[in-house]
């Protein structure tokens, strides 16, 4: 458990924040873990001490202003993380998330995990929320390619024993085919092949169709 403290920690809105680790994964536990060993270790660092401290400047041998160890301080800013971030990333050769987008990745993870509305109040409690609808609108939009997973999977049948998510698609798919299949032979004069293989605009609409068609006529699980 951490505490974040207002009167030792820049919080936004001045509000103290106690905060529960959830292991996201083993890596993070262990990093953590030994990175907290680390700080412990010369035994001049104790539980009241910042997590992630400041750098600590000083004068070098050469008598130049230098990093020479840690501070019992915290960052005045975030530009420390950031620069953290951004180098991590540039070395590992993908592109630039910046610190706050592990936030909402965390707020994603717990629409998929939390089951009662008791257990997402206290995933928002945990980000530091206070009302659950500033996790919803400001870190809860879903990706459009979940988004149709999503409303597919709300259009199967709650014993989907015989009809899964794939043979929804595959039936969806089969439809379309036909009814384009049929508007060829319409617009071409019975020519089933296409010039480049591009489809008219009204075939596309016909294929949409289709798909709300099939959709529609799936009984709803919910």
């Amino acid at each position: 458990m951490v505490f974040q403290d207002p009167r030792a920690v820049r919080i936004k809105g001045s509000k103290g924040i106690w905060i529960w680790f959830f292991p996201v994964g083993g890596l993070a536990v262990e990093i953590l873990s030994s990175w907290i060993e680390e700080l412990q270790g010369d035994g001049v660092w104790g539980d009241d001490d910042p997590l992630f401290p400041a750098t600590l400047v000083g004068l070098n041998d050469r008598g130049l202003f230098a990093p020479i160890g840690l501070s019992h301080s915290t960052w005045a800013n975030a530009d420390p993380i950031r620069k953290i971030f951004r180098n991590a990333f540039e070395n590992a050769g993908l592109p630039y998330f910046n610190p706050h987008s592990f936030r909402k990745t965390l707020a994603r993870l717990g629409e998929q995990l939390c089951k009662t509305p008791e257990q997402f109040k206290a995933w928002s409690q945990n980000l530091g929320h206070e009302q659950v609808s500033t996790t919803l609108t400001s870190y809860g939009a879903v990706p459009r390619h979940r988004q149709g997973q999503i409303i597919l999977e709300l259009a199967l049948p709650n014993d989907n024993d015989e009809e899964d998510l794939e043979a929804l698609l595959q039936r969806v798919a089969a439809i379309a085919k036909r009814n384009a299949a049929k508007l060829l032979e319409s617009d071409l004069g019975g020519k089933r092949t296409l010039e480049n293989g591009a489809l008219t605009s009204c075939i596309a609409s016909e294929i949409a169709q289709s798909l709300i068609y099939s959709i529609d006529r799936t009984p709803a699980g919910c």
